[in-house]
């Protein structure tokens, strides 16, 4: 009997980003008892070989009749039909050898080190309601005269935005001026460096946005948003301001929603297709793909599904100015877009108004003021699009445990 274990050497947080090396440490254990009266060969193992690699997997609940761009499979291995069992794989990296032939005495154990790099070019994780994104690393090995076994160690992959041209960031610097030491080697920066370095400018930028809300019947307030693009962890702040209203603002509430958006490819059948023309296909789609004729590929929105995340309910009756602060959940998927998805994130606004100027009537005994038992309102719904990007994956608590395989 052997026994498999897979760690992550980040075994705090479990969650890497696009373009991150991952480092993983693999153990082979023979864990069947010596006995006196038995020989050597039938207390040890082999094992043929054993391979990792890095796999990202998508789960959709699409029609028969949808396709997807991703056809081709990167880095195909004679594992497919034993690594797809979760999924269909879309991203895959090359498989890494860790042995070939090894033999194991009782209670001895190897221990193997495995690193690579997430894909820049895959999804980040994501679960969704009709589509799911995930990455797996994934263990293979297969004993002698027996069939292929795969251990699977979950990770969590965040999207770093890519830069085409790093020499846009304005990092310029005069070589001749800053001092050297000939003691200190040069290190290039890579392009996950470069990345991160944008991603915190865009972030970290203040430029306050006022929005003016306004109903049919008049001036209602005005928002103030500090920012339109954050990271995972980070609160949304803005404040209201009801001074010089027209219409009363009696009651509101601001929902942080993601929104899924379908992006479904489907083929129009030969009836379809004999009656259309190129021209109508063409302003319909984004990317046309010819097949057979007038077979086209039709890319087409999907009307989203939203998920609430976090909501603030204010009743502002007597207010002339609050603020709502909102924050944004570490465990959530930040913004991106696929062949197949977009996800969105917006500030959904609910604000209850009346034309009712007074606040209430004195009490002629103790002068406090009586609310009016009736108050004609109305409800107005206002979105607003914001930007999440990801939070760096050292700041996000996600114990990695350790994984265990049995090899009887």
């Amino acid at each position: 009997m052997i026994e498999i274990t897979a760690k992550l050497i980040r075994a705090d947080s479990a969650i890497y980003a696009a373009g991150e090396k991952v480092e993983c440490l693999i153990e082979f254990t023979n864990r069947n008892e010596e006995n006196a009266n038995q020989t050597f060969n039938d207390h040890s193992e082999n094992l043929a070989w054993a391979s990792v690699q890095i796999h990202c997997y998508r789960k959709t609940t699409f029609c028969a009749n949808s396709v997807s761009d991703l056809t081709e499979m990167i880095g195909k291995t004679a594992l497919d039909a034993v690594t797809q069992t979760p999924g269909e794989i879309i991203v895959a990296t090359k498989p890494k050898i860790l042995f070939c032939d090894l033999k194991l005495r009782p209670a001895e154990t190897k221990i193997y080190f495995f690193n690579d790099f997430v894909p820049r070019e895959g999804p980040p994780t994501y679960r969704g309601h009709d589509i799911k994104y995930f990455y797996k690393i994934t263990i293979a090995t297969q004993r002698v005269k027996s069939k292929v076994q795969t251990l699977t160690v979950p990770i969590r992959v965040l999207p770093i935005p890519v830069i085409p041209r790093p020499e846009e960031l304005g990092t310029e610097t005069n070589e001749e001026l800053t001092p050297t030491n000939p003691f200190l080697e040069k290190r290039e920066i890579t392009e996950l460096e470069v990345s991160w370095h944008h991603l915190k400018n865009v972030t970290a930028r203040r430029s306050p946005k006022f929005f003016r809300i306004t109903n049919k019947r008049g001036y209602v307030g005005r928002f103030c948003l500090f920012k339109t693009a954050y990271k995972l962890g980070e609160d949304i702040v803005g404040s209201l301001d009801f001074a010089n209203f027209e219409v009363r603002c009696v009651q509101f509430s601001v929902k942080l929603q993601s929104e899924e958006i379908l992006l479904r490819k489907t083929i129009p059948t030969k009836d379809e297709s004999d009656t259309a023309s190129v021209n109508s296909l063409s302003d319909h789609s984004n990317s046309i793909a010819s097949v057979e004729g007038l077979k086209s590929t039709i890319n087409d929105e999907v009307s989203g599904k939203f998920t609430t995340y976090a909501t603030s309910h204010q009743v502002c009756y007597s207010m002339l100015q609050t603020q709502i602060i909102i924050p944004i959940p570490l465990h959530a998927a930040p913004s991106f877009r696929t062949d197949l998805v977009d996800v969105r994130w917006r500030l959904h606004f609910e604000f209850v108004s009346s034309t009712m100027m007074d606040i209430g009537k004195p009490n002629v005994e103790n002068g406090e003021l009586t609310a009016p038992q009736e108050i004609p309102v109305e409800t107005m719904i206002w979105n607003l699009p914001v930007t999440i990007y990801s939070a760096n994956p050292l700041q996000i608590y996600s114990p990695s445990p350790a994984y265990n395989l049995l090899i009887r």
